[in-house]
């Protein structure tokens, strides 16, 4: 058979590998000591019964032979056993046995006749278990001893019982055993897949077997370590746009008393442009490790529309539709954040935004920001969660933007223990949804 073969037979998985294996080489190991066992008694059994019948013969023969020949007869029954019986006369006609068995029976019954007659033993073709031996006694009188040797069953019958519910346990316990030594890796697999820096997630246990508890200290210490990288890189973040603000309103300041002209309109706009993207900084720095805000009740329904309110009041085209009633307990001015810098990129795209509530078959709200604007291909759509990433490749902020709106949602979302989603609409224009409790 060859590698691709065996291989397509072999389970995928490291448990069926193991159970496999062990109970492969348990069973293995159990039928060896199981056939040692059956061998041993099947020859002391063996023995026993071949004792008995030349013990048996000894005897009968000793008797039949001594008995007058008138009273032989009557003597037949008594002297004849479960393993033979003793005929008069010639017997059957036969043909010589020279298996080993036949040979066995043989040298036993000349061991019981003392070697005083000669013994033929042969077998009968009718009945492949019945064997004749053929001697003749003192006084010249053909005896027959027709033997039917009786299976040698060395084991209890209610042993086979005994063994099926052996291999039952044995099964049970290699399979408890199998999944006792993989299910730290499961567990370990499952906070590697889940892992994300930003979120308080329990540590792993660090108990059980040294090796696990090692695994799962070094572990807890690479999460930990991968922390304190993000958490540096946002300070390094924070620190050099805290830092920019104070040249950036020097160069602001003298740019303002200066002349008025074309090139100072330029300047000043730029300088706007950079003061923007320090602060969008300051503020995914702040968003990455909350700000604190503790949790409250709020009436979602009126909370929605009091954003919307305040777009309106400029004259921004924001719209409610869709409200469904509800008490949301979650950390209102990280909520109010996420859905403004929706709402900014849908007015920046489409010119227009829409906010619906809905709730999710787990009981969760849905706050959704749809607009009719040219959207986001599919492909992109993780990619647009990313800081600094943006759709429109241009360094221009009016087009393409700072690209840290949505990663700052995002950030916040994983504060109020929610997460944010993007999607494309079929009737064309990108819906952004906010999913919390």
């Amino acid at each position: 058979m060859s590698r691709y073969s065996l291989s397509r037979w072999w389970p995928n998985t490291l448990r069926s590998r193991l159970f496999l294996i062990l109970f492969a080489g348990l069973a293995v190991a159990y039928g060896l000591s199981f056939s040692i066992l059956f061998a041993e008694r099947y020859m002391s059994a063996k023995a026993i019964m071949l004792g008995t019948l030349e013990s048996d013969l000894a005897t009968s023969i000793a008797v039949i032979d001594r008995l007058p020949a008138e009273e032989r007869p009557d003597w037949l029954d008594r002297l004849s056993r479960g393993s033979y019986r003793l005929v008069l006369g010639p017997g059957l006609a036969g043909v010589p046995d020279l298996s080993g068995r036949g040979k066995e029976i043989a040298d036993r019954i000349e061991e019981a006749a003392g070697y005083k007659f000669a013994v033929r033993v042969e077998a009968i073709p009718s009945d492949g278990n019945r064997l004749q031996g053929h001697l003749t006694l003192s006084d010249g009188s053909p005896l027959t001893i027709d033997v039917t040797p009786r299976g040698v069953v060395p084991l209890a019958t209610w042993l086979p019982y005994v063994f099926i519910a052996q291999m039952v346990l044995l099964i049970l316990f290699t399979w408890v055993a199998v999944r006792e030594a993989v299910r730290p890796l499961g567990d370990l697999a499952a906070a590697a897949n889940e892992l994300d820096p930003n979120k308080q997630a329990p540590l792993l246990i660090e108990s059980g077997p040294s090796e696990v508890a090692h695994a799962a200290r070094a572990f807890n210490a690479m999460r930990g370590r991968i922390a304190d990288y993000l958490e540096e890189r946002v300070q390094i973040l924070a620190a050099i746009s805290h830092d920019l603000q104070t040249p950036i309103t020097r160069m602001r300041l003298r740019a303002e008393l200066a002349d008025d002209s074309a090139e100072k309109d330029k300047l000043v706009k730029d300088l706007a442009e950079i003061e923007r993207l320090v602060q969008d900084g300051i503020a995914y720095a702040r968003s990455s490790h909350g700000n604190g805000e503790k949790p409250t009740r709020i009436d979602l329904a009126s909370f929605i529309d009091s954003i919307a309110y305040d777009y309106q009041d400029v004259g921004k085209a924001v719209s409610v539709e869709g409200i469904v009633q509800g008490i949301a307990v979650t950390k209102p001015h990280s909520l109010r954040r996420i859905l403004t810098n929706f709402i900014d990129n849908a007015l920046k795209f489409a010119g227009a935004a829409t906010i619906s509530v809905g709730k999710s078959d787990e009981g969760y709200f849905v706050v959704t920001v749809a607009d009719h604007g040219p959207g986001i291909p599919d492909d992109k759509l993780e990619d647009a969660m990313q800081p600094f990433f943006r759709i429109e490749t241009s360094r221009n902020r009016d087009t393409g933007g700072s690209g840290l709106g949505l990663a700052i949602a995002q950030q916040l979302a994983s504060t109020i223990e929610g997460s944010v989603r993007l999607r494309n609409q079929p009737q064309g224009g990108l819906a952004a949804e906010v999913i919390f409790r």
